[in-house]
C-alpha cells in the first residue's frame, strides 16, 4: 500500500548565520503559514563529525558537487582549483564543516503534502543573490557564490533543505530519534487534507 502524500517528511535546519540574525521564529512561519506541521525541532552544537557523516550519507554527494564546482569555475573563465571533482567536494565539505560548526543550529522535521517540493519553494535557490523574491533566501540573505568564492567560505544562506524524500529519511534518521518525533492532529488538516470537508457547516 502507497504512503499518502500528506504524511511526507523532510528535514530543515537552521544555520548558525540564521540564528545569528534571529530569523528563527519567522523562518517557523513561513513553513507554518504554508500548511506543513512541525513534527520535531532541537537545537544542536553539531561537530565537524557529525557534519561529515551528514554530508556522506549520499555517497555520490561529493562528486556531484565536485563536478557543479569545476562547471561553475569555467563559466566564470576562471581555471578550477583542481579537476579532480573529488578534491573539490572535500574543499566545500570543510567549509560547510566550518560553517555548521561555528555555532548553534536548529533541527527540525515538517510534515505534510510534498513536504520535501514545499520546503524547498519556500526556501528559495542555493544561492540568496539569485533566489526569487518571497522565497526565505531571496528576502533575507545577499550572500552569493563570488563572496564566498573570495573569501574561501561556505556560501551563507541560512537554511539547509532535504533534496528529496529519500535524502529526507536518510538524513532525519541522521539527526532524530524515533521518540524526537511526535504524530498529532492539527485542526487545519480538516481544511486542508479531509475529502469532503465534512462537518464545516453548523
Amino acid at each position: 500500500m502507497s504512503t499518502h502524500p500528506k504524511t511526507e517528511r523532510t528535514l530543515v535546519i537552521i544555520k548558525p548565520d540564521g540564528l545569528q540574525r534571529t530569523l528563527a521564529g519567522e523562518i517557523i512561519r513561513r513553513y507554518e503559514r504554508i500548511g506543513l506541521k512541525l513534527v520535531g525541532l532541537k537545537m544542536a552544537l553539531p561537530t565537524k563529525a557529525h557534519i561529515l557523516k551528514h554530508y556522506s550519507l549520499d555517497p555520490n554527494w561529493k562528486r556531484i558537487v565536485g563536478e557543479k564546482s569545476i562547471e561553475a569555475y569555467q563559466k566564470k573563465g576562471i581555471k578550477p582549483p583542481s579537476m579532480d571533482p573529488l578534491v573539490l567536494g572535500d574543499k566545500v565539505i570543510e567549509a560547510l564543516q566550518r560553517y555548521l560548526t561555528s555555532g548553534p543550529v536548529v533541527a527540525m522535521v515538517w510534515q505534510g503534502a510534498h513536504a520535501v517540493k514545499i520546503v524547498r519553494k519556500v526556501t528559495g535557490g542555493t544561492e540568496p543573490l539569485t533566489s526569487d523574491v518571497g522565497t526565505i533566501r531571496g528576502d533575507f540573505v545577499h550572500d552569493s557564490y563570488q563572496m564566498a568564492d573570495t573569501d574561501g567560505r561556505a556560501v551563507r544562506n541560512l537554511i539547509h533543505a532535504s533534496g528529496s524524500v529519500e535524502e529526507a529519511t536518510n538524513e532525519i534518521k541522521h539527526w532524530f530519534g524515533k521518540d524526537e518525533l511526535v504524530s498529532y492532529r492539527l485542526v487545519q488538516e480538516q481544511i486542508l487534507y479531509d475529502v469532503n470537508l465534512d462537518g464545516l457547516l453548523e
